[in-house]
């Protein structure tokens, strides 16, 4: 099956991101999203990040101007029935996304592949709530989506060859790589990283050291481009704790237990550079850490 056209669910970081790199690659791109401001603000995101890669010489001008007219935005979900591909980047929680499947599959055309960008749900479990698992199967990007290299591909367990191998020459076209991953919670990069960032946590919640030197500690003793206190920032400690919830209830191992701190900074709204505050403070000029 050749895609021609991606239909992109959610406007967010990841969202704008995909639907970046998919216009990019010469995809004609439809983003839905549920608030007209946060298609605004994808729009010009990815614009401006355009023009970084234009300055850089990454891409020409030209490049720019075809990808942003590739790009067309709505509010209704359906319309995206259409499309060859679609890619729901909505929130990570496992009820909204069902509720957006939901919605937009009376619409779909039989041919459509339907996919997630998931970073922990079940597959094969959100696959079995539609009427194509077979078509089904995790589209699983990295972020920043214009700039990391791997695509995590993940099959359900009725996911068909025809479905992988499309989705596959997808990345290709991309110029990322891909790499196979079993339908276990949180795969293969978030099952390694999340429970590192949880014992981050729990090492700042026990006192063993500061944010600062727990980040030191890593970029400078295991060469790591970011310590990984300031890499939940970047991710969102909100996402990262619903990750460790998936881990934990997914594979029913102590080792999994979100750190309590960790729940507490998600409670009080602190969710890192999203909400201005999380293990650092954004507030100011330069991030301050906060514990």
């Amino acid at each position: 099956m050749e895609i021609q056209s991606v239909g992109v669910i959610g406007a967010g970081q990841m969202g704008n991101g995909i639907a970046h790199v998919m216009a990019l690659a010469g995809y004609d791109v439809m983003m839905t999203d549920i608030s007209e401001d946060a298609l605004k603000a994808a729009i010009e995101t990815i614009s401006g990040n355009l023009d970084r890669q234009v300055g850089r010489g990454k891409v020409s001008q030209s490049d720019k101007d075809a990808t942003m007219a590739r790009i067309t935005c709505t509010q209704r979900l359906t319309d995206l029935g259409v499309c060859d591909l679609v890619i729901e980047a909505a929130t990570e929680r496992e009820t909204v996304k069902q509720a957006i499947f939901d919605e937009l599959l009376p619409h779909l055309t039989p041919t459509t592949i339907l996919t997630s960008n998931t970073s922990s749900i079940s597959i094969t479990r959100l696959a079995s709530r539609t009427d194509r698992p077979e078509k089904f199967m995790g589209f699983h990007f990295m972020n920043p989506v214009p700039v990391m290299q791997l695509v995590e591909l993940i099959r359900g367990i009725a996911t068909d060859e025809e479905t992988y191998e499309a989705c596959r020459t997808v990345v290709e076209r991309l110029g990322k790589t891909s790499a196979a991953a079993e339908d276990f919670p949180a795969f293969i990069v978030n099952r390694i990283l999340m429970p590192m960032i949880n014992e981050a946590v729990y090492t700042l919640y026990e006192g063993v050291g500061s944010v600062q030197s727990i980040d030191s500690s890593m970029k400078l003793g295991a060469n790591h481009p970011m310590g990984p206190l300031e890499l939940a920032d970047f991710i969102g400690l909100d996402t990262c704790l619903a990750i460790m919830n998936v881990l934990h209830d997914g594979l029913a191992d102590t080792k999994y237990r979100p750190c309590p701190l960790l729940t507490k900074y998600v409670e009080a709204g602190w969710l890192g550079r999203k909400s201005g505050r999380g293990f650092y403070d954004y507030r100011g000029e330069t991030p301050v850490p906060t514990r």
